[in-house]
């Protein structure tokens, strides 16, 4: 992981993010595929940019690695870069959070809303309370940057 802070932050309401990926088969044997990637997400204007380069390793039945390296029609993507990518989020926001600057959306990929405007700001915790509070996934709120 290699973050970089391009310039201190601007006034901006929004922020366009843009993701660039790339995917390279390594190893295939039968019930099992290794496939290198490179993510790279900066910011417009750029004020950061983060990348990510590891190894995703696909073990299972063919057919259910086959489907995890098809096309998906809405987002344009393979499934695998979404994974890929909800995997390593974690780490480009604390990447972030470290430049002082903002971060990406955690559902850049999984929306198909790559390269559009976002609002972006800090996480905060809290919700409504329901019977099994442990259940219930962190809700995100998202304000105007300020920066």
């Amino acid at each position: 992981m290699r973050g970089i802070k391009l310039k201190d932050n601007i006034e901006t309401a929004e922020l366009n993010f843009d993701i660039n990926a790339k995917l390279e088969e390594k190893d295939r044997r039968s019930g099992k595929r290794v496939i290198g990637f490179v993510l790279t997400v900066g910011t417009k204007p750029s004020i950061a940019k983060f990348e990510v380069e590891g190894l995703a390793t696909l073990e299972g039945k063919n057919p259910d690695i086959e489907k995890l390296l098809e096309i998906n029609p809405k987002t344009k993507i393979p499934l695998i870069l979404d994974r890929v990518y909800q995997r390593v989020f974690t780490s480009t926001y604390l990447m972030a959070n470290l430049l002082d600057t903002s971060y990406p959306p955690p559902d850049m990929l999984s929306t198909g809303e790559q390269n559009k405007p976002k609002a972006t700001g800090h996480v905060e915790w809290g919700g409504k309370e329901d019977e099994n509070p442990a259940t219930e996934k962190p809700k995100e709120k998202k304000k105007k940057a300020k920066r």
